[in-house]
Parts: C-alpha cells; structure tokens; sequence
C-alpha cells in the first residue's frame, strides 16, 4: 500500500531532532516499510513523505513512533490507473 504523510514538526528543527528523526527512520526500514521520496516543504506542512508499507497496521504502527517529533495527516493513495478501474465495475 502507499502511503502519503504530511508532517508538522512539534519543535523547530535542529541537528537533535534530525538525528532523532534518523532513528525513526532507520526503524522504518527495518519494520518493512520503504520511503520514495521525502521533502521539506514550506506552508502549512513541514514535511511530505511518500512511502510504502504492507497494511495499514504496520503503517500506523510506524507513524506511532514519530508522535513525539511529528504532527501528521496521513493519507492512502491508489494509483490512478487502478481507481479508475474501479470506476469500471
């Protein structure tokens, strides 16, 4: 499944919180899941992540551990061209 979060820092960033973010991330990996892309954005989110997971249990058990640093909308995406099929039954 595919996966798009935005993200709120909870704090300003630094090198503390990047770190601390590293770590999170490298779980991330080791759990089964696997990030496309990830940008820095500017508005109303900080950050906007692309990323795969199996199932929704697996991806909210990854999200869990960025509640401390991260405020997110997580949204599950479909590609457009299997939506579209869905539209055909």
């Amino acid at each position: 499944m595919i996966f798009i979060t935005l993200s709120k820092f909870r704090k300003p960033a630094s090198k503390k919180i990047i770190a601390e973010s590293d770590k999170h991330l490298n779980k991330f990996t080791k759990e089964g899941c696997k990030m496309l892309s990830l940008y820095w954005t500017l508005g109303k989110y900080d950050a906007v992540g692309i990323w795969q997971a199996k199932n929704e249990k697996v991806a909210m058990k990854t999200l869990l551990r960025f509640s401390d640093t991260d405020l997110t909308e997580t949204l599950v995406a479909i590609p457009r061209k299997e939506a579209v099929k869905l539209l055909e039954e």
